[in-house]
């Protein structure tokens, strides 16, 4: 049993990037394909799909060749939730990362949420 299957995903893709594996399998979760739908729009990840049985779903992730030293980091865990406001959302490596947050509207990165005006519970931070 797994009590953190985010920084579990985060780990398997890190752990697959830096070893130059073209895809890794991690167990199917809502919250998980929202953030990889988000790590597609950003370009961090080639692509997913769900694959398997309705008990025993699974995400195949196509990781980028080119990205082998990415960088994710786990902000809120399940023992201390961090949660921002508006303002309080700043630009990760001048631009060059993103925060992925979970808002009343959905999983979306930090600067969609900026936008929309939104705060949320910050998830993890990837550049």
């Amino acid at each position: 049993m797994n009590t953190d299957p985010i920084a579990d995903l985060l780990t398997r893709i890190r752990n697959a990037s830096r070893a130059h594996h073209e895809s890794v399998n991690v167990p199917y979760s809502k919250l998980k394909e929202n953030i990889l739908k988000v790590m597609k729009e950003k370009g961090f990840i080639e692509d997913y799909k769900v694959s398997g049985e309705v008990t025993t779903k699974t995400l195949e992730i196509t990781l980028k060749e080119e990205l082998t030293n990415i960088s994710l980091r786990r902000i809120s865990t399940p023992g201390q939730r961090i949660y921002v406001k508006k303002a309080e959302l700043k630009p990760i490596k001048s631009g060059l990362g993103i925060t992925i947050l979970s808002t009343p509207k959905g999983v979306m990165a930090n600067t969609e949420a900026y936008k929309q005006n939104l705060g949320g519970e910050l998830i993890c931070e990837i550049y």
